[in-house]
C-alpha cells in the first residue's frame, strides 16, 4: 500500500512539473532564413524566473503563477513578449533586428554595436542607434565609438579624411554600399563625406579575409553601409544640426508606397560651413569650407519570387581653403593674387540595379544580377597646381546560389563578374589615361557540420594590365559550446593603385610627387584568429572578443615621405607587414546602462629606402571606453566616449631649416566626447561636445607663412586638427503605422 501511495505521489509530481513547464526554440533571421539563436534570454515578465537558449536555440522554463507573459530577448534584436495560453507547452520565437515583430513588441534597448554570433566570419554590426551616439554627420564620423576603425584627417589643407583598419590605411579596405563595391579611385580622399549619417540604417565591418563574391580587393576587410529601406523606414525623418565651427546641415528622407509591391524613398542632404576659423594663427583656415548637395532616390519591388532594387544618386560638393585675406579675413575667395588658395569641385553620379529571383519549387536556389555605374568629375586647383580628372566605372555581378542535393547545410554560390574603369587625369600640362578591365569568375562553398562551419572560396580574374589573378579565401568557425566561439581566416587579396587620384591632396604641398615606372599590382595575404565569449550573468550577457590579425605584403606600392620636399611612390623591396592585437569587452551592467572597453596594439612595419622601419603617422596602440545610459522611461540618454591614442613615428624633417623642423615622434594623446539626448514622442534634441579638452596637433602645416616656397607641407598629420567643437541637433520622425 505504501508503495502504491509513493508511486501515486511521484506520478502526480511528474505530471505537475510537466504541466508547469514550457519549452521552445529561439530563431533569428539571417538573409531571410531562420537560424537557431543560442544565448537568448527567456524570462517571465516582472519575475526572477528565467533561462537561456542552448546551442540549438532550445530552452525550457518553469511556469509561474504571477504572469503568463514570456519575454524573449537578445542584445541587438527586438525583444518579443508572448502571452502563453495555459495549456501551451511548446513555442517557437523568431527575433529580428530593427523590424517590428509579428507578436507584441516591447521597446527594449538594443546594443548599438555587436559581433554577429551566427556569421562564420568576424563581422561587427553597427546599428543606427549606435550612429546616433555622436553627431555622425557622415561616414567619416561614424567610427568615433568603434574600437576597430581609426578615422582622422590625412591632410590639413584640403580636409581629406581617411580611416585605418588592422593598422593599414583605408585604401586597403573594400567599401560597399548595400554589398556593391563603391567609394574607390578618384573619390577616395573625400569619399567618407559622401554618405550622410542619418541615411544609414546600419553598417557592417568585416575584419580580415572576406568572401570572394565581391572581388579580389579587401586586403584588410570590408565596410558595408546599408541605407534606409522604404518598407522599414519611418514615414518621414528630419535631422538638423549646427556646430560651433560654423557647420550647418540638414537631412530628410521619406518613403512612398506606390502599390503593394512597389515603394520608393527620397533622400536629400545639404551642408555648408559658413564660419572660417584660424585658432592656431597660422594664417590658414583650420578646416575647409565644404558646401555639399546630395540627393538619392531608390525604388523597391517585392514580388512573390522576384525582388528588384534600383537607385540613383547625385552629389555636388565644393571645398575651399587657403590663406586668410589681409583685407577680408573671413572671405575665402579673395582676389589677392599672392594668396595660396585651394578649390575642389566634385560632381558624382551613381546608379545601381539589383534583381533576385528565388525558384518557387526549390527555395534554396536563387539567381541574382547586380550592376552599378559611377561617373565622377573633379575640377580643382591647389595653389599653382591645376588638377582635373574624370572617372567612369561599371560593375556587374551575376550570382547563382544553390545547395548540394537540396541540403542547405552544404550550399554554394557561383558566378561571374566584370569591372571596367576609365580614369582620365590632367595635372597642369600632363595628361594621363588609364583603362582597367577585369572579367572574373568565382565559386564559394558554405558548410555546416554541427558546431563547425566553414566558407571556402576561390576566384579567378583576368586583369588587362597584370594578367591572371588567383584568389583563394577561407573562413572557419567552431562553437565550443553555447558561450564560446573560435574563428580563423586566411586569404589572398590584390589591389590596383591609382597613385595620383588617390593622393591628389598631396598637391596642396610643395612636395614633388615622383611616381616610378612599372608599378606592381599590390598583393597581400591576410591571416586572422578570434575568440569570443558570451557569458550570461543573470538576464544579461558579458561579451568578450579577443583577436589577432596579420597582413603580409608580397607586393606593395611604398609612399616614401622620408625626404622633405618629395614623396616617392615605388615598388616594395623587402618586407611589409601589419600585426594587430585587440581585446574588447562589453556589457549592459545595469538596465539601460551599457559599457564597452577595448585595447588594440599595432605592430606595423614597412621597408622604406632599404630599411625596415615603423610605418609613419600610426599610433602604436588605441584604447577606447564608451558608456551609454538611457533612463527608465527612455526620456534621456547620456553618451560618453574616451579615446586613448598611443605614440608613433613622424617622417624626418631634419634637413629643413630649423624653423620648419618637427619632432620625429609624437606622444600619446587622449580625446573625449560627450552627448546628451532628450526624447519626445516624435522628435528628440541632442547636444554634444567633441574633443572636450581641445587637444590638437601643434602647427600641422609646415611653412604655412610661405605656401609657395620649398618647405610648405600639410601632409604630416597624426592627430586632430579641429579643436573643441560644440554641436546642437534636432531629429524628427513620423513613425510607420
Amino acid at each position: 500500500m505504501k508503495n502504491k501511495i509513493l508511486a501515486l505521489i511521484v506520478f502526480v509530481a511528474i505530471a505537475t512539473i510537466s504541466k508547469a513547464q514550457i519549452s521552445g526554440t529561439v530563431f533569428e533571421l539571417v538573409d531571410g532564413n531562420k537560424q537557431t539563436l543560442f544565448g537568448a534570454n527567456v524570462y517571465w515578465e516582472n519575475s526572477s524566473v528565467g533561462t537561456i537558449s542552448d546551442m540549438n536555440g532550445n530552452f525550457k522554463i518553469n511556469k509561474v503563477n504571477t504572469t503568463n507573459k514570456l519575454i524573449v530577448s537578445f542584445i541587438g534584436y527586438n525583444s518579443d513578449t508572448l502571452e502563453i495560453p495555459e495549456k501551451k507547452k511548446n513555442i517557437e520565437v523568431v527575433l529580428t533586428a530593427g523590424e517590428m515583430l509579428s507578436e507584441v513588441t516591447v521597446n527594449e534597448r538594443q546594443a548599438g554595436t555587436r559581433y554577429s554570433r551566427m556569421e562564420i566570419g568576424n563581422v561587427q554590426d553597427i546599428s543606427g542607434q549606435e550612429l546616433c551616439k555622436a553627431a555622425c554627420c557622415n561616414l567619416s564620423e561614424s567610427f568615433e565609438t568603434n574600437a576597430s576603425v581609426d578615422a582622422g584627417t590625412s591632410d590639413a589643407a584640403t580636409g581629406a579624411k581617411q580611416i585605418k583598419l588592422l593598422g593599414l590605411a583605408g585604401k586597403y579596405v573594400q567599401f560597399l554600399t548595400e554589398n556593391i563595391p563603391n567609394l574607390y579611385g578618384l573619390s577616395q580622399p573625400y569619399a567618407l563625406g559622401y554618405i550622410p549619417g542619418p541615411w544609414m540604417t546600419s553598417m557592417q565591418i568585416s575584419k580580415g579575409t572576406s568572401t570572394v563574391i565581391n572581388g579580389y580587393d579587401a586586403v584588410t576587410g570590408q565596410i558595408n553601409v546599408e541605407y534606409k529601406k522604404p518598407r522599414q523606414s519611418d514615414k518621414f525623418s528630419l535631422n538638423l544640426m549646427g556646430s560651433s565651427h560654423g557647420n550647418v546641415e540638414g537631412n530628410i528622407d521619406a518613403p512612398i508606397k506606390v502599390s503593394e509591391k512597389v515603394s520608393t524613398q527620397i533622400f536629400a542632404h545639404a551642408q555648408n560651413r559658413f564660419i572660417k576659423m584660424d585658432h592656431n594663427n597660422d594664417n590658414f583656415y583650420d578646416s575647409p569650407n565644404v558646401t555639399q548637395y546630395n540627393f538619392f532616390n531608390r525604388w523597391d519591388y517585392f514580388g512573390k519570387h522576384l525582388t528588384m532594387r534600383f537607385g540613383v544618386k547625385y552629389i555636388d560638393e565644393t571645398r575651399k581653403n587657403g590663406q586668410i585675406s589681409k583685407d577680408h579675413p573671413t572671405y575665402i575667395d579673395s582676389l589677392q593674387p599672392d594668396l595660396y588658395k585651394i578649390k575642389i569641385h566634385s560632381q558624382r553620379g551613381e546608379a545601381f540595379l539589383k534583381c533576385g529571383y528565388v525558384f518557387p519549387e526549390k527555395d534554396y536556389q536563387s539567381i541574382a544580377v547586380i550592376t552599378n555605374f559611377i561617373t565622377h568629375h573633379q575640377d580643382s586647383y591647389y595653389g599653382h597646381n591645376d588638377f582635373d580628372a574624370s572617372q567612369n566605372s561599371l560593375y556587374a555581378n551575376v550570382l547563382w546560389k544553390s545547395a548540394f542535393g537540396g541540403n542547405e547545410k552544404h550550399s554554394y554560390t557561383a558566378g561571374a563578374s566584370m569591372k571596367y574603369e576609365n580614369l582620365h587625369q590632367n595635372l597642369n600640362d600632363s595628361i594621363m589615361n588609364d583603362i582597367e578591365a577585369v572579367p572574373g569568375a568565382f565559386f564559394q562553398y558554405t558548410g555546416h557540420f554541427g558546431n563547425f562551419n566553414m566558407i571556402a572560396g576561390v576566384r579567378g580574374d583576368y586583369h588587362n594590365q597584370y594578367g591572371f589573378l588567383f584568389t583563394p579565401r577561407l573562413n572557419l568557425k567552431y562553437s565550443i559550446n553555447e558561450y564560446l566561439t573560435l574563428r580563423a581566416s586566411a586569404g589572398r587579396a590584390f589591389r590596383k593603385a591609382n597613385i595620383l587620384s588617390e593622393n591628389s591632396f598631396l598637391l596642396a604641398s610643395s612636395r614633388r610627387m615622383v611616381i616610378y615606372d612599372n608599378l606592381d599590382l599590390e598583393e597581400a595575404w591576410n591571416y586572422g584568429a578570434t575568440f569570443s565569449a558570451n557569458i550570461p550573468i543573470k538576464d544579461r550577457l558579458l561579451n568578450i572578443m579577443a583577436e589577432y590579425y596579420r597582413t603580409d605584403f608580397v607586393k606593395q606600392i611604398v609612399a616614401d615621405f622620408e625626404t622633405p620636399g618629395v614623396v616617392e611612390f615605388y615598388n616594395l623591396q623587402g618586407k611589409s607587414f601589419s600585426n594587430t592585437y585587440q581585446i574588447e569587452v562589453s556589457c549592459e551592467v545595469l538596465k539601460g546602462w551599457d559599457i564597452t572597453g577595448a585595447f588594440r596594439y599595432n605592430d606595423v612595419k614597412q621597408t622604406i629606402d632599404g630599411n625596415l622601419v615603423e610605418s609613419p603617422l600610426m599610433s602604436r596602440f588605441k584604447g577606447l571606453l564608451t558608456t551609454s545610459y538611457r533612463t527608465k522611461l527612455e526620456k534621456w540618454q547620456f553618451d560618453f566616449t574616451a579615446q586613448f591614442n598611443g605614440p608613433g613615428r613622424i617622417p624626418s624633417t631634419a634637413s629643413n631649416p630649423e624653423e620648419y623642423r618637427r619632432d620625429d615622434k609624437f606622444k600619446a594623446y587622449n580625446i573625449f566626447n560627450a552627448q546628451i539626448t532628450k526624447f519626445f514622442k516624435k522628435w528628440s534634441i541632442y547636444v554634444g561636445v567633441e574633443n572636450i579638452f581641445n587637444f590638437t596637433q601643434k602647427d600641422p602645416i609646415i611653412a604655412a607663412g610661405d605656401p609657395f616656397g620649398d618647405y610648405f607641407d600639410s601632409s604630416l598629420i597624426w592627430g586632430p586638427i579641429d579643436g573643441r567643437k560644440f554641436y546642437l541637433g534636432i531629429r524628427f520622425a513620423i513613425d510607420r503605422d
